[in-house]
Order: structure tokens, then sequence, then C-alpha cells
């Protein structure tokens, strides 16, 4: 299954030091620099389809990262649950009693840091 590229960058971002050194090269060429196979396989001295397989080996191993750590997986479910909590503490913001108030901003100054 192809990666679209959002999953490829955060893929790689979070994995990306845990392939070889031209895997690493080859897919940030390719992906990130958005040179073409053949450019590269002219740059490197190597084959196109020496390229091609490099990069693909290369999105299986993030795949496969991906699938025993779950890193990107449970950012993503933090980035939803930090706007779920600011969404509810916007809400309480809008509450007539101050105390209320202060805590809605507390929570909400708090699941914006989480989003960072």
């Amino acid at each position: 299954m192809k990666l679209d590229a959002l999953e490829r960058t955060l893929l790689f971002d979070y994995y990306g030091e845990m392939l070889t050194e031209k895997q690493r090269t080859f897919f940030d060429l390719h992906y990130q620099q958005d040179l073409s196979l053949s450019e590269i396989a002219q740059e490197a001295g190597v084959s196109r389809q020496g390229i091609h397989d490099a990069v693909l080996r290369a999105e299986q191993t993030l795949r496969d990262m991906e699938d025993k750590i779950g890193a990107v997986a449970r950012d993503r479910r933090c980035r939803q649950a930090a706007d779920q909590i600011a969404a509810a503490a916007t809400q309480l913001i809008a509450c007539e009693d101050a105390g209320v108030r202060s805590l809605a901003e507390q929570i909400l100054a708090a699941a914006h840091t989480i989003k960072e």
C-alpha cells in the first residue's frame, strides 16, 4: 500500500533515524526534495531500479516500525483528545462562575501545550 504524503512525512519524522543512511538519503531526496528516481540514480551512480527498491524498503521499514511502536497513531490520538478538551474548555469559559472560568482557562492552556 502506497503511503500518502502526510503519512510518509510523519513516519519519516518519527522513525527516519532507524533507516540505513542510504535509505534515509534516497527517501529524503525522492519524497522531500522531490527528485525523480532517475535523477537520484544518476547522482548516486546507482540504477533507477536500485533507488526504487531502496525507497520501497524504506517505506516498508517505516510502516513496520509504526505497526510495532505506534508513535504516530498515539500522537494523533493525543492531538484529538487535546482538541476535544480545548473545545470543552472553550465552552466553559463562557460560564458566569469566575472559578469555573479560571479552571477552564487553565485547562485550555494545558490542551494547547499538549498540541505543541
